[in-house]
């Protein structure tokens, strides 16, 4: 069940990182940044249950776009 968990969870931030790459090549700097608060979110999530999330993470911007 854990493992099912686990999996789900890489697979969402992955999901979110793409999104953030993709709202910001869009121009889109509001979607960019509500996407990175859920990034944040996910990662605490993550943490809070012990999943290693260096592999989905070390390409991710850590810094939310400029929203104007």
């Amino acid at each position: 069940m854990m493992s099912q968990f686990r999996t789900t969870l890489r697979n969402r931030i992955d999901d979110v990182r793409q999104a953030i790459t993709e709202a910001r090549q869009a121009g889109d700097g509001y979607a960019a940044s509500l996407h990175h608060a859920r990034l944040e979110d996910l990662l605490h999530l993550a943490a809070r249950n012990d999943v290693d999330t260096s592999r989905t993470v070390e390409t991710t911007v850590t810094e939310p776009a400029d929203p104007r």
